[in-house]
């Protein structure tokens, strides 16, 4: 309030506008002083009578916002190592790093089911999927078990914050000895990998299919995920399928049809 008090005063008292424009200014960066001097630990918060003295002093000459942004280039940077942002962890850890999510698919009669899918992200491998009526963390801990063998699992296994994923499934992926990575709150695309196999089970198979239960299902997907692993091409992968391929070059084209002829598996005979 001193700080205000006094550039009331040069105000008044100066009969030049520039004057009192610089006389702002200075008042501005010297209320700046004035809080950073306070001894409060941890990071410097500004008190509500310093908000009303900076927004009555912008309202009045709104130049002073640019000596309040150039003070940032002064201040001392911190320093240490910078933190491993969150694509560089995926591109450095992507051979040890498995994902996992649900999805709903109604049925013909109106009933939802659940799948449950993981995926490695280093061959956008398909590990596992299956079915079920009533998704529960004993049931999803059940699922992590049966598609990592004990000398299979990966190192790290991504998630988001869903509450099926309760303290069953951790216990389990700490006894596996798998490190649980669940995602920041309301950011699916930390999740990618998952999100994007989602999306092509639904356009390239269940979109064109009228579902009639748990079994048939089941059935579908498991048919889908053979023709995922060993046909389908993917472009990250340069052209190639999870599982490893050899080039066929010579020999008599052949079709076969999958998923009644939703897709097709080209080969030479």
């Amino acid at each position: 309030m001193i700080g205000l008090l006094c550039f009331v005063l040069a105000v008044w008292a100066s009969p030049f506008k520039s004057k009192i424009r610089l006389a702002a200014e200075n008042a501005a960066l010297r209320h700046q002083l004035i809080v950073l001097r306070r001894k409060l630990r941890g990071r410097v918060q500004l008190a509500n009578s310093d908000r009303w003295f900076l927004v009555q002093l912008y309202r009045w000459f709104p130049s002073i916002l640019k000596v309040l942004t150039s003070v940032a280039k002064y201040m001392v940077k911190r320093r240490g190592p910078p933190g491993q942002g969150w694509l560089t962890f995926l591109r450095n850890h992507a051979p040890d790093i498995s994902a996992m999510d649900l999805f709903v698919v109604p049925t013909i009669g109106f009933d939802l089911l659940y799948v449950f899918v993981i995926v490695r992200l280093d061959r956008r491998d398909l590990v596992w999927i299956n079915v079920t009526r009533n998704p529960t963390a004993e049931w999803v801990a059940r699922q992590i078990t049966e598609a990592f063998p004990w000398d299979y699992a990966p190192k790290y296994l991504l998630r988001d914050r869903d509450q099926i994923y309760g303290a069953v499934v951790t216990r389990r992926l700490r006894a596996m000895g798998i490190r649980d990575k669940p995602t920041a709150p309301a950011s699916p695309w930390q999740n990618g990998f998952a999100e994007r196999l989602i999306g092509s089970i639904r356009r390239e198979c269940l979109d064109h299919i009228v579902v009639f239960g748990e079994t048939h299902l089941r059935r579908i997907l498991r048919s889908y995920a053979r023709y995922y692993n060993d046909i389908r091409t993917h472009r990250s992968l340069d052209k190639d399928a999870p599982a490893v391929r050899p080039v066929q070059r010579t020999g008599i084209l052949s079709s076969h049809a999958i998923l009644g002829g939703l897709h097709h598996h080209y080969v030479r005979v």
